[in-house]
């Protein structure tokens, strides 16, 4: 079948292409044919147009010369230099076969035409002349009536020779037409020709080798309807085994996602876990620098202030004790702030806002940025869990601001009705949230990032971060509301 379908593919696309190919070009040619014709014809109008207004204008500048040298008056209001020099610029035109009218006309002119321009030019110039004389002011009257004379004389046979050249052109621009009535008829028996042949060549072969093609067609059509028969038959079984496939699948996708869900379910387990193993760890830990270390610290200062009293051999003794003294006092104050970060007492006693009110003082305090809060400062308390879980994020959040954003001003605001809020907002150099930030010392907040959003998830709310690079960073972490604890 497809040596068949493209046997008969060649054969109609080359008869076809050749038939209206032919029919194309005759079509073509004879429009072509018929607009020139029609343009030149246009043009040949307005020559025999220009040619009779020559005519014209001789015989009115004769009159209006004859009026104006017998001094009779005229109705006739137009000007005589205007006229003329209409007169003489389109008998050179006309001569030089270019009209300048509205637009370029071209003057077509056979050689009679030629030597009949030739004939008449002395008697224009004579015309001419005169008629120039009669229109110059420096004239005498006696010089307009001479070259009046010559005018009259002249003007005759300018009339009969302008009238044969009129009649010329409109002899010569009929002969166009009536060729190119010639050339249409025989483009006209052309096409007739050319349709003629291609129902005998072309149209009656095509029918019937159609008429073929059909017959083998039917005859493939029966053999195919058997053939389809069979298929169905086949493919009902194809069905039952495809549907077995699908239900296999189902199955499979069901057990793959219940899989999925119970990983996520034991990740959460074990992050929580992970988050309050830590938190416990940190909260022992605060609890022995504070009850440890820091009575140990605040004893040693106790007995070196009583040291104070006692008198020192020398100066320097005394300004070496007082060094000792401010020693320890930093190191009082610096392990007081670790167990503060490690778990803040003002968390349980006080609330989450008291909290980050005094977190943003202490970061305002150490670091020398700007560090402001805004939020509630009402006893409504939240679960522990997330309470500690709200001010980890914010604390961690600050860090990122301070170690890698190079931040001057930071913005902590926290609200507890009508939902949830807590947000950090800095005006540091941000980063790509698309792309894993980058930062000059090479410490990448990555953990930091994940730490929050496994906070968040595990408060079952939603942690967004928006940055631009410039612009700053905003981290705003929203929960469902909860009844207090």
């Amino acid at each position: 079948m497809n040596q068949l379908d493209e046997q008969v593919a060649r054969r109609l696309t080359r008869f076809y292409v050749l038939a209206l190919t032919c029919i194309a070009v005759l079509s073509l040619s004879g429009l072509l044919f018929i607009r020139r014709t029609l343009s030149d014809h246009y043009d040949d109008s307005r020559v025999v147009n220009v040619a009779g207004r020559q005519r014209m204008l001789s015989q009115r500048l004769t009159k209006l010369a004859l009026l104006r040298i017998t001094g009779t008056p005229s109705a006739d209001t137009a000007s005589f230099s205007a006229l003329l020099r209409t007169w003489g610029q389109s008998h050179i035109q006309l001569r030089n076969g270019n009209l300048q009218m509205e637009k370029a006309y071209m003057v077509r002119k056979s050689r009679q035409i030629d030597r009949m321009f030739t004939a008449i030019e002395p008697v224009f110039q004579s015309i001419y002349q005169s008629l120039a004389r009669i229109d110059a002011a420096s004239a005498t009257p006696d010089q307009k009536k001479a070259a009046l004379q010559i005018v009259l004389r002249a003007e005759p046979s300018f009339l009969k020779q302008m009238n044969d050249i009129v009649f010329q052109f409109d002899k010569e621009s009929f002969e166009r037409v009536k060729s190119l009535e010639q050339i249409e008829w025989a483009l006209t028996v052309a096409t007739l020709l050319t349709l003629l042949i291609e129902g005998l060549l072309i149209f009656r072969p095509v029918v019937t080798h159609t008429k073929n093609v059909i017959r083998k067609l039917t005859e493939s059509d029966n053999a195919l309807r058997v053939v389809n028969d069979s298929l169905a038959v086949a493919n009902k079984n194809l069905e039952d085994t495809n549907r077995q496939l699908v239900d296999t699948q189902q199955e499979l996708l069901r057990t793959t996602e219940e899989k999925y869900r119970l990983q996520i379910a034991e990740d959460t387990v074990r992050s929580a876990g992970l988050l309050e193993g830590q938190e416990e760890e940190r909260r022992r830990f605060a609890r022995e620098l504070h009850d440890g270390i820091g009575q140990m610290l605040t004893g040693l200062k106790l007995h070196a202030e009583k040291l104070k009293v006692i008198p020192f051999a020398e100066p320097k003794h005394r300004q070496r004790f007082e060094e000792l003294c401010e020693l320890i006092y930093d190191v009082i104050q610096t392990t007081r702030q670790t167990s503060h970060n490690l778990m803040p007492s003002v968390l349980g006693d006080f609330g989450l806002g008291a909290t980050l009110q005094l977190l943003a003082e202490q970061t305002a305090r150490s670091s020398g940025i700007e560090v402001i809060f805004e939020g509630d400062r009402d006893e409504k308390r939240l679960p522990p869990a997330v309470e500690i879980g709200l001010y980890r994020i914010a604390q961690e959040a600050l860090n990122n601001a301070i170690k890698h954003a190079d931040a001057q001003k930071i913005r902590i605001s926290w609200q507890r009705e009508p939902q949830i809020v807590l947000m950090v907002e800095d005006n540091g150099r941000g980063f790509s949230v698309k792309s894993s930030p980058k930062y000059e010392k090479g410490i990448q907040p990555i953990n930091g990032l994940e730490n929050m959003r496994t906070r968040v998830r595990l408060m079952n709310g939603a942690l967004t971060i928006t940055s631009k690079l410039k612009k700053g960073t905003k981290v705003s972490v929203h929960l469902p509301d909860m009844k207090n604890s």
